[in-house]
């Protein structure tokens, strides 16, 4: 289920390479902070068998260059010309994507086709891939309380062949925070399939299986180890499939939203963090070469507007800045330490995705 960080160097602000980014690098299989249960009415346990691995499994590798880092996840096979589901914080600020394909075992350079921050699904594009075995999608909505599952991935980064972990549903329409572990920071995701299955760092983006096997969900995310709160047990997380395809042929169409972004991601290049009891985004660095260097938007600034937007966080910043690509021009205004505003037109360039 998703990263696995190797930092060279702490960060003690959030690098901003779109905009006002609160997460570049996530975690791995992202622990869980809390949960919150749905009822839901339990149905007698399922005798049947775990179904094992199935085609359509790719392995991925991202390298961070704005971070120093690498991390590595997986992703889903949706068609035989590349096009690759998985989680946006598996390829959330990588600079490099590779995914290897593990039933023919070759390896592809991978553009990021668009990604939704809100429902943590990204779709990319293996390069110059073509004849590869799609994974098969079952119906989420048919899933029951003890039903047999098999959870597929990368698990630990190694690569080759995906592992294969079983457990059993344990319960549906969950609530969870996932922590990033890098930073700090949280993110709430909803409906959720909740399992026992031992999901590790490495798998997200990975199926997760029926019986059949069947693609019945995309995990995202894992309560386990020292992070386990509810003492016990290990209880994964997976996005129902249903809700994650939705997602991926939107983004397949080219359909940008709010929370929807398509293509290239622009960068503005600052690090921002919260201003206190100031709204807006209180810049703590600004990345050499980029765009704000070049404007002159100075460490200690916040930033309050971008075109012609208010900014009240850095939340917000990168928001704004998803509405954006590279070669746009926008105008940001700030404020400095001694309270006077100023402002200048931004030539955007190209980016990590968000």
């Amino acid at each position: 289920m998703s990263e696995i960080p190797e930092r060279r160097r702490a960060r003690a602000a959030v690098l901003v390479v779109l905009a006002a980014l609160t997460a570049l690098l996530a975690p791995a299989c992202r622990p869980v902070e809390e949960t919150a249960e749905t009822p839901v009415a339990a149905t007698p346990t399922r005798h049947a068998t775990p179904s094992g691995r199935r085609p359509g499994v790719v392995n991925i590798d991202t390298e961070q260059g704005l971070n120093s880092a690498t991390a590595a996840g997986t992703g889903i096979v949706l068609d035989p010309s590349g096009f690759v589901l998985t989680n946006n914080h598996v390829i959330q600020g990588a600079t490099v994507i590779k995914g290897t394909d593990t039933d023919n075992r070759r390896g592809y350079p991978a553009q990021v086709v668009g990604y939704d921050r809100a429902g943590d699904i990204a779709v990319i594009r293996l390069t110059g891939a073509a004849g590869l075995q799609p994974a098969a999608f079952g119906d989420a909505s048919t899933v029951r309380v003890g039903d047999p599952v098999t959870a597929v991935g990368n698990a630990g980064g190694k690569g080759g062949t995906p592992t294969v972990v079983t457990g059993r549903v344990t319960a549906l329409g969950q609530a969870v925070t996932a922590r990033d572990e890098s930073d700090g920071t949280s993110e709430r995701l909803t409906g959720l399939i909740e399992t026992s299955a031992p999901i590790r760092p490495g798998d997200s983006g990975g199926p997760l299986l029926d019986t059949r096997g069947r693609v019945i969900g995309i995990n995202t995310a894992a309560s386990g180890g020292t992070e386990l709160k509810r003492k016990g047990a290990h209880r994964g997380y997976a996005i129902p499939s249903g809700r994650a395809l939705e997602i991926a042929r939107r983004i397949q169409r080219g359909e940008a939203s709010r929370t929807v972004h398509i293509g290239p991601t622009a960068l503005l290049g600052v690090k921002v963090r919260g201003a206190g009891p100031t709204a807006g985004a209180l810049v703590a660095e600004v990345v050499p070469g980029t765009p704000a260097d070049a404007g002159g938007v100075p460490v200690g600034a916040v930033i309050v507007s971008l075109g012609g937007s208010p900014v009240d966080s850095p939340g917000t910043l990168t928001d704004l800045m998803l509405a954006h690509h590279p070669g746009d021009t926008v105008r940001i205004e700030w404020t400095t330490p001694e309270g006077a505003r100023q402002s200048t037109d931004l030539h955007l360039t190209g980016g990590p995705p968000q």
